[in-house]
């Protein structure tokens, strides 16, 4: 099973480690898988050995984007996310921030989307102090869940004054 609790993860953690296996993170709301996320996560996977998605629960969506969103409820978002052949596991948090499951998992590489140029990464200067990488994975032009949304609701508002 590829959703898994924090408490399963650090039980596999000393194993990777023992095998040199490399480790690497992302995270996400992961509301509407589109093509910047494929991408992300392919580009993710290559970095190392074994891809760990932290997805943000329901209500921290909320908190994040509004009284709208998620789309589609956590666990929905989980069984997809685990469907796609580059993630290796999924990990549900509930704070507004991965920092918690970065600190305990201690990751060997740390990936985000490019947008986070201009700003720090959460968890970065962690990943960093124990030797740990950056990766930030450049955007595809007009892929953001945001933008679906609104295509769609467009779409929606020419269709109902037809």
């Amino acid at each position: 099973m590829k959703i898994v609790t924090l408490k399963k993860l650090l039980g596999l953690r000393p194993h990777w480690r023992h095998q040199g296996l490399r480790v690497v993170f992302t995270n996400g709301c992961f509301d509407l898988i589109h093509l910047g996320h494929i991408r992300c996560l392919q580009k993710a996977k290559k970095a190392g050995d074994i891809l760990v998605v932290g997805l943000n629960s329901d209500a921290s969506v909320r908190k994040l984007k509004g009284p709208e969103r998620p789309f589609l409820p956590e666990k929905e978002r989980a069984e997809i996310l685990s469907a796609l052949e580059a993630v290796d596991y999924v990990v549900l948090f509930h704070d507004l921030t991965p920092i918690k499951l970065i600190k305990a998992l201690q990751p060997d590489v740390l990936v985000k989307g490019a947008e986070y140029r201009d700003r720090e990464v959460v968890g970065a200067s962690l990943v960093r102090s124990y030797g740990g990488r950056i990766l930030l994975v450049p955007m595809v032009p007009g892929s953001s869940t945001s933008i679906l949304a609104a295509r769609i609701r467009q779409k929606k508002v020419r269709k109902g004054k037809k």
